[in-house]
């Protein structure tokens, strides 16, 4: 398992995480394309965040000035919360050898990626009875459609664990993950 990782990281570190900019220029080998990939627009954790520090830095210079700092100040207040928005956005990736969870400006981990090898079963909808509780990846976003996976644990418990993610097309999903699709 630790080689399909290795070579996952390999793999997308050869691409920029702006996909559609081509490959870094530090990149000495061709990496074979991505499988699949897509962005995961911030969670609700970092909009609430976003929300309450634009709120508090208005709110001070209403506080302080009134309505014209409010103004003065509200450009670079909403530029600001849109930069952090923009930067928390993360990216769904699956290569020939792993899947991971990717935000920009940041390695892989290796430990992160979960290999190809491990997953068992891609379901649209929720997860079934019987799975085990899965992780939420990503929340709704226009256009998508929700899919449940399920994989093994690669630690010395074993197990299974599942995850959901809003995705594009769950078909494409499937395929690049290997599995077919259930509905």
């Amino acid at each position: 398992m630790a080689r399909e990782r290795r070579l996952h990281v390999e793999q997308t570190r050869g691409f920029r995480f702006v996909v559609g900019w081509g490959l870094k220029r530090s990149a000495t080998v061709v990496p074979a394309p991505l499988r699949y990939w897509q962005y995961r627009p911030a969670g609700p954790t970092a909009i609430a965040f976003v929300v309450l520090v634009v709120g508090l830095w208005l709110g001070a210079f209403a506080w302080v000035g009134g309505w014209p700092e409010v103004r003065g100040e509200l450009p670079l207040a909403l530029i600001a919360g849109l930069s952090v928005l923009v930067l928390s956005t993360g990216r769904f990736t699956v290569s020939a050898h792993g899947m991971s969870f990717d935000v920009a400006a940041t390695r892989t981990e290796p430990a992160r990626v979960v290999p190809l090898l491990l997953v068992r079963e891609v379901r649209v909808g929720r997860p079934p009875e019987g799975w085990p509780k899965p992780r939420r990846r990503g929340g709704w976003w226009p256009g998508r459609t929700r899919v449940a996976v399920r994989h093994l644990a690669d630690d010395e418990a074993g197990g299974e664990q599942a995850f959901t993610l809003w995705v594009r097309d769950p078909e494409d999903v499937a395929a690049a993950l290997g599995v077919p699709l259930e509905r």
